[in-house]
């Protein structure tokens, strides 16, 4: 049997937790599949500069190309190295990034047109984008043998753009159940760090400190609370002055934890007894994911969410979902589960296996690889 060669592409692939995708897919794939991905040497990234650093989990090859313009990720392109790596006999090519940037079009332009090429892309809304993006989008599509969008928003709003009409697949964002799992010992450490003794229930929330996120509403659920709480923020973001000046009259029933690396969340959610997700739908956006809602359920912390954008499909039935303009309805909601450990145990047991069988990186890459081999046999 021949063995199928992937190129799979994607800045994010800097990070090595994000490369989980395509060490899962070499390692399901076996002598069938070989994965080969292709990262930045540096980006500026969101937070903070990104050098790539190989790790001794991966286990596909690993092209490190310099990129150009990377304070803008929109604006971000390739060396011309990457055009000698496509040029490759590759059966498909994967970009895990989307068509509408530069780097998406550059990559449909250099690859093979003999090559079967799909893009991965996390929009939910139909978007009107200026030039030059539309025109970026609709050529890359053009040159795409097949789409990927994390969620039934995304398949609903992307559907009917020119170019789209390919074969697509839902596959959702996936989570390393082994680095984010329940953690008795790491939940007391975490507390005692914080200042705290695991007396009271915490409150959690995970995620950029911005409006759209729905802090204010959340802040105000929690001032409305009688209940016992305390809370805990990880984050950053522009809200962080106004979220400091909210919570001083609490003391330390609130913590406040900015600078937190991917890695290191996993022990700030162990510390958590449940986690908010309050985002409000705006003009131009909507929750595209919610990565944060899976890392949870991995971790058996019990999960409310409101309904913006792709939430309710990530909860499902093992979360409750909350109106998000409903504040009484999140009073009503947080009240309950600091109210009841039983319930929080319910769904701390029923989010564990949520993360076990819809998301986890296995699963996920699984069904990247049997899409992969529908394109490359069409």
């Amino acid at each position: 049997m021949k063995t199928k060669r992937v190129l799979s592409i994607g800045h994010s692939y800097i990070v090595n937790l994000n490369r989980r995708l395509v060490n899962e897919m070499a390692n399901l794939g076996g002598d069938a599949w070989e994965i080969t991905t292709v990262a930045p040497e540096f980006i500026h990234g969101d937070l903070r500069p990104l050098s790539l650093r190989r790790d001794s989990e991966d286990i596909t090859g690993i092209e490190a190309i310099p990129v150009y313009f990377s304070q803008k990720i929109h604006f971000m392109v390739y060396g011309l190295r990457l055009r000698e790596v496509l040029s490759s006999n590759w059966d498909l090519v994967h970009s895990w990034q989307e068509p509408y940037i530069f780097s998406g079009t550059q990559i449909a332009f250099w690859k093979p047109d003999r090559t079967p090429l799909v893009f991965f892309t996390a929009q939910n809304d139909s978007k009107d984008y200026p030039l030059p993006f539309n025109w970026l989008e609709q050529y890359a599509m053009e040159r795409a043998a097949g789409w990927i969008c994390c969620g039934q928003l995304g398949l609903d709003a992307l559907s009917d753009r020119p170019n789209y009409n390919k074969p697509v697949r839902i596959i959702p964002h996936g989570v390393d159940i082994s680095h984010f799992h329940p953690n008795p010992d790491m939940r007391l450490d975490t507390l005692r760090s914080l200042g705290w003794e695991e007396n009271m229930p915490v409150v959690g929330y995970l995620g950029r400190f911005v409006p759209e996120k729905g802090l204010h509403l959340l802040m105000e659920a929690l001032t409305q609370i009688d209940l016992p709480w305390r809370a805990l923020f990880v984050g950053t973001g522009a809200m962080e002055v106004d979220l400091h000046q909210w919570a001083k009259p609490y003391g330390d029933r609130i913590r406040i934890c900015t600078d937190v690396k991917h890695n290191d969340v996993p022990q700030y959610l162990n510390a958590m007894d449940m986690l908010c997700a309050p985002s409000q739908t705006v003009f131009n956006w909507r929750e595209q994911f919610g990565r944060m809602l899976v890392e949870a359920f991995a971790c058996g912390v019990p999960v409310i969410g409101s309904d913006s954008g792709e939430i309710p499909y990530v909860i499902g039935d093992s979360g409750i979902v909350v109106g998000e303009k409903d504040t009484q309805g999140w009073v009503s909601a947080i009240s309950n589960l600091l109210d009841s450990p039983v319930k929080r145990s319910e769904l701390s047991v029923m989010g564990i296996e949520r993360a076990r069988t819809k998301f986890s990186w296995a699963i996920v890459a699984k069904q990247h690889l049997e899409f992969f081999d529908q394109l490359i046999h069409d």
